[in-house]
């Protein structure tokens, strides 16, 4: 098989669908009769193709529901697998439980304690207007005590999800 060959084969398992269309029925206003007569032929005619067109119809809308229904089945399948999905309760997650009795454990009081502190002093600075030195944040000894809580507490997780 040649490489030619190998992308015809690709480009025809990619085809897209002919679209087809039925054609626009013919109006019969758009000619002009000549006389009366024709005129009266012309809305005999219209009423047989009306009515043939009404008893067609019956048959094309069961044929269209009939076609319609599997999808509609399929969407209320889908419907319930997502409904079945959402009632499904997902497992608590125990790691922040975990991680925030860590934090205050003895463990990690040090860290705590370094971090309340600092919390205290951010505090006070953004409530005193005169303060005029650097502002400080936290971000250091909140990355501490993480760190502490997070090591405490994978031991346990790792317990429980066994």
């Amino acid at each position: 098989m040649g490489l030619a060959d190998f992308f015809t084969d690709v480009v025809s398992s990619l085809g897209f669908a002919e679209a087809q269309a039925e054609a626009p029925a013919a109006d019969a206003e758009t000619s002009t009769p000549k006389d009366e007569s024709a005129e009266k032929t012309e809305e005999a005619s219209e009423e047989s193709s009306e009515t043939e067109s009404a008893e067609d119809t019956p048959e094309e809308s069961s044929e269209e529901t009939s076609e319609e229904a599997p999808e509609e089945e399929a969407d209320a399948d889908e419907d319930e697998e997502e409904e079945e999905e959402e009632e499904e309760e997902e497992p608590e997650d125990i790691k922040p439980k975990l991680e925030e009795e860590c934090a205050n454990s003895a463990k990690c009081a040090p860290y705590k304690h370094h971090y309340d502190e600092c919390v205290e002093r951010v505090t006070r600075q953004e409530e005193d207007e005169d303060y005029k030195g650097p502002k400080e944040d936290c971000v250091e000894e909140f990355f501490h005590l993480t760190h502490c809580a997070t090591a405490c507490a994978a031991p346990k997780l790792w317990r429980e999800l066994k």
